[in-house]
Formats: C-alpha cells, sequence, structure tokens
C-alpha cells in the first residue's frame, strides 16, 4: 500500500497507539519502575509516546518514543 499522506501517516499513529497498549508488558521489563502516566501525541507530524517512571528510590523519569516513517521507495 502507497503512503500518500505522513502528517502523521495512518502507519505513524497506529504504531504509536500500539507502543501506548504495551505499557504493561513494558513495565514487565523495567523491574526497577514504575511507569506513572503515558502522554501519547498521535495527531502530531511524527508522533510520540512519552512515558514518564518513578524509579525505586521516588526520582522521576521520562522515556520519549517518536515514530517516524520514512517516504516509500518506489
Amino acid at each position: 500500500m502507497k503512503t500518500t499522506n505522513y502528517n502523521p501517516s495512518n502507519l505513524e499513529v497506529q504504531f504509536a497507539r500500539a507502543i501506548e497498549d504495551l505499557q504493561e508488558q513494558i513495565e514487565k521489563h523495567l523491574p526497577d519502575n514504575d511507569i506513572i502516566s503515558i502522554e501519547n501525541r498521535i495527531s502530531e507530524d511524527n508522533p510520540l509516546v512519552k512515558f514518564y517512571l518513578l524509579d525505586k528510590d521516588g526520582d522521576p523519569h521520562e522515556m520519549v518514543i517518536k515514530i517516524i516513517q520514512t517516504p516509500d521507495k518506489f
């Protein structure tokens, strides 16, 4: 399927939602951290998913995943 719109593309939006839905599975791999909230900016060009974490010492951390689909090469 050729992508005609990249700002954001449908695939970028679906991928960002999928990452957000994986919160519980991701948290299992971060034994010393709890995910306290997620910010999902899926309507932006190059959507991003921001995870807010709290470590075992009570320190806050942020992890940002930016979704970028490169143009199709046809």
